[in-house]
């Protein structure tokens, strides 16, 4: 029997509609910083990554004057600034979150930084939702390993056996899934094809509503 204990969210392209804001970002920087298109990164490579990783990778392809950390900075004004004004959080996941929270607990698990988060949780009052949020930085790997899940199980006190994940990216499905969590993937990022790893794929909210709320 499957059981049902606690939900983990992932952020970017399942609570907020992000993933196309950060590469818009990235490509700004690039654009500033004279790279035009020749940067040599496949950002779809890096969807449901850590941002340190990309620039980590850039920096090795490339040898910029600019730190890790002065890099990471450009683009994290850009995406905020961005996000900030359109509020891009998905339709239907305000009213998902406030049915789930009455029955279980809720946490975020994103490969986001700290400050990122804390942005988009401010968006139409989610923080609210969710006890417990680990950020890529707080763990030794980020995903596809599953120690950012495994972490966020501990910190909400529940067997990772008992924790269904809802991810948009292969890496985090790969992640979920390694640390032994059920794992519903919507298709806002990749066609359910290439998702076809996970538990579930949905289209939809209400799906993932379906699911969890027969589940609990």
């Amino acid at each position: 029997m499957e059981t049902l204990r606690a939900v983990i969210f992932d952020m970017d392209g399942v609570i907020v509609d992000s993933e196309p804001l950060h590469e818009q970002a990235f490509l700004e920087v690039m654009r500033d910083l004279g790279y035009g298109r020749n940067h040599g990164i496949d950002f779809d490579a890096y969807v449901g990554r850590s941002d340190f990783e990309l620039w980590e990778d850039f920096i090795a392809k490339n040898k910029p004057p600019q730190s890790l950390e002065e890099l990471m900075a450009m683009k994290r004004r850009r995406v905020t600034e961005v996000v900030q004004q359109l509020q891009p959080i998905f339709a239907g996941l305000p009213e998902l979150l406030e049915k789930l929270a009455a029955r279980c607990r809720l946490a975020l698990a994103s490969g986001s930084e700290r400050s990122f988060i804390e942005t988009v949780m401010s968006l139409k009052d989610l923080r609210r939702f969710f006890p417990v949020i680990v950020s890529a930085a707080e763990v030794e790997h980020g995903k596809p390993a599953p120690d950012i899940f495994l972490r966020t199980a501990g910190l909400l006190g529940v067997a990772p056996g008992d924790c269904w994940v809802i991810e948009d990216s292969k890496p985090g499905v790969t992640a979920a899934l390694a640390a032994g969590m059920k794992v519903v993937a919507i298709t806002n990022t990749h066609p359910a094809g290439e998702l076809r790893e996970a538990t579930h794929v949905v289209q939809t909210y209400e799906e993932i509503g379906r699911l969890l709320l027969a589940a609990l």
